[in-house]
């Protein structure tokens, strides 16, 4: 515990520690924990840094609180194959909450430091300030503080700007994205993505009755122009979804030529595009072009969420659009999604003091620092079963096996030894990626990255071949 004095890191190693120590009980319910002093003491670390992993625990429900008595282990049921069925996906989330398992499969890139904590304080300053709103305040689409700082950040030219009535903001990234879903119309209609996509974007898509046509993006990280065009020129895409800066999982950034090329395509056919900016901010370079610098504004939608910079406690989703007004108005209405005003404020302010764009280069400088060590090893100890795609920011990494091996065989051998991982056939509605996996960064301590690592190794040798 004495090497991970740093701050940022004790924290995870006192919730690798509870982990471990609930996994050790069995899984069984009313098992009292440590306290707060007793573990601070134990594990030579301050009582926040104890607090702060109890309360991660806590929001994940693996443990509950009792008043004058402390933490307490929550009972955790095992799931069966008969509970889980054969969605992968299913599987993945139902064991991602099993107490004790090693998680490669996650992709959080907060995990390495978070702003839950300055949010948290400065929503306390506020509520000194403003008294508590009537409920005929509420501002449906978002607090307009909020708004209007969003449409600042995210102007850059006479043309390329935005304005506070441009944005909203949702509850979550899902219900935002599930309203763009019904104000574009998209059931039935056909929408091109980049591929691999990220798994909730898929599962949305798909359970809006939406047609999705996969584009794979290229060895450079590009896509290519003639099949594009060629799909294009069909007139059936009513949108094509793009990310902003990387494209993840792969984790890499379209070349700058390439991004010229595709712009020109989609403008020439005056083509919507939806920018997917959940990830534009984790790039290792910063001074890159997005792809609204290049698109219409009139044709474009871009989303966002705060809870992959901000942390857990920033959970809201938003969108711009200069376009669609009314309906997005009348569904955001329908939707009453009940934000609070002064956490949106706090938001807004960790914006205007420039703390986001302080905790951005620490975060994008931590990241790379603990991708690095994983990368190195991943190319030492497996180099022969796998390649890695170079990322250029993130948090996680997507590597190829060398051999036609069954991942799903591979996933349920890692399953069975509690490693998890994310094969890459989830990030495809059409069976693309099946030698593909998504690994999340991990620490490199005794028990962590370097035991999943061989475990991995292990799994790729004995699995069965497509």
């Amino acid at each position: 515990m004495k090497t991970a004095r740093e701050p940022g890191f004790a924290y995870q190693a006192v919730y690798r520690y509870l982990m471990r120590l609930m996994a050790e009980s069995g899984g069984d319910g009313n098992t009292r924990l440590p306290s707060l002093r007793q573990l601070a003491d134990r594990l030579n670390v301050s009582i926040s840094t104890i607090q702060y992993a109890y309360s991660l625990l806590e929001k994940e429900g693996r443990v509950y609180s009792v008043a004058k008595s402390g933490y307490y282990a929550r009972a955790v049921v095992a799931p069966t194959s008969s509970d889980v069925g054969n969605d992968l996906l299913e599987t993945l989330y139902v064991n991602a909450r099993r107490p004790g398992m090693c998680l490669l499969s996650g992709e959080d890139p907060v995990s390495v430091q978070s702003l839950d904590s300055p949010l948290l304080l400065l929503e306390r300053e506020l509520l000194r300030q403003y008294p508590r709103q009537p409920a005929l305040l509420d501002q449906p689409c978002g607090e307009l503080e909020l708004r209007t700082v969003l449409a600042a950040r995210y102007t850059t030219s006479p043309r390329q700007c935005w304005h506070a009535e441009d944005v909203y903001i949702g509850a979550d990234l899902r219900g935002v994205l599930e309203i763009l879903i019904a104000v574009l119309q998209l059931k039935h209609a056909t929408v091109l993505v980049e591929s691999p996509c990220d798994w909730v974007i898929l599962r949305l898509l798909q359970a809006a009755e939406v047609r999705v046509i996969e584009l794979p993006l290229q060895a450079c990280g590009g896509l290519e122009p003639q099949r594009l065009e060629a799909l294009l020129s069909t007139g059936d895409v009513r949108l094509v979804l793009l990310s902003s800066g990387l494209c993840m999982p792969r984790g890499t950034q379209v070349p700058a030529d390439n991004r010229i090329n595709i712009a020109r395509l989609l403008g020439e056919h005056g083509t919507w595009v939806l920018e997917n900016d959940c990830y534009g901010e984790l790039g290792d370079a910063m001074e890159g072009e997005r792809w609204r610098d290049r698109l219409d504004p009139d044709r474009l939608l871009v989303f966002s969420t705060f809870e992959k910079i901000i942390g857990v406690e920033a959970p809201y989703g938003f969108v711009l659009s200069r376009q669609w007004r009314s309906e997005m108005l009348r569904h955001f209405l329908l939707r009453s999604f009940r934000l609070s005003p002064i956490r949106q404020k706090a938001i807004a302010r960790l914006y205007g003091n420039g703390r986001i764009d302080q905790h951005l280069h620490v975060l994008r400088r931590l990241l790379k620092e603990r991708r690095t060590p994983m990368i190195q090893l991943l190319r030492e100890r497996l180099g022969d079963a796998l390649q890695v795609v170079e990322p250029q920011g993130g948090a996680t990494v997507w590597v190829q096996a060398l051999r036609p091996v069954n991942m799903r065989d591979v996933f349920q051998r890692l399953l069975g030894q509690q490693v998890l991982i994310a094969p890459g056939e989830l990030f495809s509605l059409h069976g693309l990626h099946r030698r593909h996996l998504r690994l999340n960064l991990l620490d490199q301590d005794e028990n962590g990255l370097p035991g999943a690592i061989a475990m991995l190794g292990d799994a790729l040798r004995l699995a069965a071949l497509e």
